[in-house]
């Protein structure tokens, strides 16, 4: 019995003496995310170089797309990237209040580039450009909105971060989750940059 009650108060012993989620792992993961992010991107992208040409008498990009408001709604995304980089900055100081004012500056961006997109939208479906009017507004249509959908996702995250970096501060888990969204808010910019290029740019010029 004694011998029964002195191996059952014995500490457990765990052959695994490592951390259970080492940090190379989630970043090697979210990595591998974005791989597939960019493939889905490139179908779209792929897939509006065949049909973008295609209007079906329909309107054209130069009827359609106003290049100072797209213009306008790109700086919000791009400044949206360079705020992030002082919240990293700010994160690498230990300076939590740093941090969640450049995230909050950087949300609002966001929502601005979000809100523009659905302005636009609207106006054109005010216009009867529907995404069922031709291949090419089908194909605009899923290309951008994929992309809209991406930077609200990335929104409804970085709120989240921000409750978690308030809650908690500025532990390593908080930090490896700000890096992961760094990488995937950075990404977002790089896709825009090829949309207004690709889409917006070429399509009213050629």
């Amino acid at each position: 019995m004694a011998k029964t009650t002195a191996s059952q108060t014995e500490a457990p012993v765990f052959y695994m003496t490592e951390e259970h989620h080492p940090q190379n792992g989630t970043m090697l993961g979210f990595w591998i995310y974005l791989m597939s992010d960019c493939l889905i991107f490139a179908i779209l992208f792929a897939t509006h170089g065949v049909l973008g040409r295609n209007y079906a008498a329909g309107p054209s990009p130069a009827d359609l797309f106003d290049l100072d408001l797209v213009a306008i709604n790109t700086s919000m995304l791009l400044f949206s990237s360079i705020t992030y980089g002082f919240a990293m900055l700010a994160m690498e100081k230990g300076n939590v209040k740093g941090t969640q004012l450049w995230l909050v500056i950087t949300g609002l961006f966001g929502l601005a580039f979000v809100g523009l997109e659905l302005y636009e939208f609207h106006h054109l479906w005010h216009l009867g450009a529907t995404p069922m009017r031709s291949g090419f507004l089908s194909s605009f249509y899923t290309l951008v909105a994929t992309h809209g959908l991406h930077v609200s996702f990335g929104i409804i995250w970085l709120i989240t971060l921000l409750v978690q970096v308030g809650k908690h501060g500025l532990v390593p888990e908080n930090k490896r989750r700000l890096m992961c969204l760094s990488l995937f808010w950075h990404f977002l910019d790089v896709v825009w940059i090829g949309v207004f290029s690709v889409v917006y740019l070429l399509g009213v010029l050629g």
